[in-house]
């Protein structure tokens, strides 16, 4: 067994000070009290660390290099994660931006290969085809939602687990929706103009989030409060983007006010997160790195150049709390959506000092913390 010493623990179950944490070498986790237990003391200058389970990203388009819909063995997925957890993201769901039923299908079969060798890997989002506000999208692959459709996807959350689709209640009626819900399809809403009746006809259909809040969606406005006004006065659960490009930090402060307990945050990374590259493509359109924005050539914003421990240092600085009060948007908020249940990479931690995270646990190994 080794150990871990002179830490807080933040978990499912709360903040418990001075605490050990025990790791095997066959992935088992033991915590408990401080009391004489030998091993790595993570304190720095007399203060104990505070430690968190690995956080969990529920929008994860690419990595590595490379987008989602671009790899084409497991060795590609593998790499996405790596490279997520290499920040501190122990667990994800790969995300697959609008695209043809084909690329779909192929996706589906790769990402449940990846995951027979890899618990990091939760299942897959899809993010469209089935939207009405393009955004970064292809509009070219922008329709409908059929039978066919519904029968791939009711295939696919057998085959995967969790299965996520952001769709537009203006192009997927509230039928369809019960349909995906029965087959244990988690619908997320958004890339929408929906108004704020429709919003609410989805979500009672069994919608269950808004994918990531204000962006690629109809506004809160007084007399038109939209799906920004409808998730928030239901305080239904939404994603945010808390790079302060997507969202300005007043924005992000409204909704945490507005419904404090229902934010999930996510990074909707690209593909550069874990290269030094400055640009991919994306829809057959260039994406440049920039100033800590990824923008096609005419400015519009094409996903985050974010990760989740940036997300929560960014958030604690906008808001004033603390790390122990934002840190679970970034893990047990995503368990909540995926259904709760034990943290899928229990022996993956983030270690934080000051408010920064400053490094991993992995398995009995302390590691270094990427900055991309």
């Amino acid at each position: 067994m080794t150990w871990f010493v002179g830490l807080d623990l933040l978990d499912v179950g709360g903040l418990r000070h001075d605490m050990a944490i025990g790791l095997d070498d066959r992935g088992g986790v033991v915590t408990k009290p401080f009391d004489t237990q030998r091993g790595t003391d993570l304190a720095r200058d007399g203060q104990r660390a505070l430690v968190t389970p690995g956080l969990i990203d529920l929008q994860v388009n690419g990595g590595a290099g490379r987008l989602l819909g671009d790899c084409t063995d497991v060795a590609a997925i593998h790499a996405m994660a790596a490279a997520h957890w290499a920040t501190g993201t122990a667990a994800i769901l790969p995300t697959l931006i609008s695209d043809s039923p084909s690329t779909t299908q192929r996706v589906i079969a790769l990402v449940a290969q990846a995951q027979k060798t890899d618990p990091s890997l939760l299942g897959l989002h899809l993010e469209g085809p089935h939207l009405a506000v393009a955004g970064a999208h292809d509009p070219a692959m922008l329709r409908p939602l059929t039978d066919a459709d519904l029968d791939l996807y009711a295939k696919a959350r057998a085959r995967l687990g969790r299965v996520m689709i952001t769709l537009a209640p203006e192009i997927v009626p509230p039928d369809q929706i019960a349909a995906l819900t029965r087959a244990g399809i988690i619908v997320a809403l958004g890339h929408t103009a929906c108004d704020h009746d429709q919003a609410c006809a989805a979500y009672a259909a069994g919608a269950v989030m808004a994918t990531h809040l204000y962006n690629a969606m109809s506004g809160l406005g007084h007399r038109a409060p939209g799906l920004v006004g409808a998730t928030l006065d239901q305080g239904r659960p939404y994603g945010l983007i808390a790079d302060g490009v997507h969202v300005h930090p007043a924005a992000l402060r409204i909704a945490l006010a507005a419904s404090p307990d229902a934010a999930v945050l996510v990074s909707d990374a690209m593909a550069l997160t874990g290269s030094a590259q400055d640009r991919f493509t994306l829809a057959r359109q260039p994406v440049y790195r920039r100033n800590g924005r990824l923008e096609r050539a005419d400015g519009t914003l094409a996903g985050a150049d974010l990760t989740l421990v940036a997300a929560i240092e960014n958030l604690a600085r906008w808001t004033g709390r603390t790390v122990s009060d934002l840190a679970p948007m970034a893990y047990a908020a995503p368990l909540g959506i995926l259904g709760d249940g034990p943290h899928p990479t229990p022996s993956r931690f983030v270690v934080w000092h000051k408010g920064q995270a400053t490094a991993r646990i992995d398995g009995g190994g302390l590691l270094p913390l990427a900055r991309v």
